[in-house]
């Protein structure tokens, strides 16, 4: 699974007009599905997205997790971020998850940090959704939890 993450003072998605999750300060979290993705890769996703340090210190320096902030977390399921871009000029989705595979961990991600007693908010899976941001810094990482490599 890969997220990608952008520290935000507050970020929207709409669809169709109307707001469907909206957020503070905190993390958009862009979140792909691969093939071969499964719930370790969900709960580890999770943990790296919850726990990376991206927001500054008392000193200025980037130390504190979204958990250590009580920050929110804005998680939009984007099947893009899973693309064979290696050849050509037009994206592969051939490495992407199956849309109900890409549904079901998407919605697992969603339901491990709910548990985590920070405010989620969600896009809409499957919807053309449109996603505004103001990104603080601008500060923005690509996280990854991989399935594991055949032995």
């Amino acid at each position: 699974m890969i997220a990608l993450i952008q520290r935000v003072t507050e970020a929207r998605v709409e669809v169709d007009g109307a707001v469907v999750g909206a957020i503070g300060r905190g993390i958009l979290a862009l979140v792909g599905v691969e093939r071969g993705d499964g719930e370790a890769q969900a709960a580890r996703l999770v943990e790296k997205v919850l726990g990376y340090r991206i927001f500054p210190d008392a000193g200025g320096k980037m130390n504190l997790s979204l958990l250590d902030i009580g920050g929110e977390l804005l998680a939009v399921p984007q099947f893009t971020l899973a693309a064979d871009t290696t050849q050509g000029t037009r994206a592969g989705f051939s490495t992407a998850a199956a849309p109900e595979e890409g549904r079901r961990l998407f919605d697992r991600f969603v339901f491990l940090s709910s548990q985590k007693q920070l405010t989620v908010r969600t896009g809409r899976f499957g919807a053309d959704m449109k996603v505004s941001l103001v990104n603080d810094g601008p500060v923005t990482f690509s996280l990854r939890a991989s399935p594991a490599k055949p032995s």
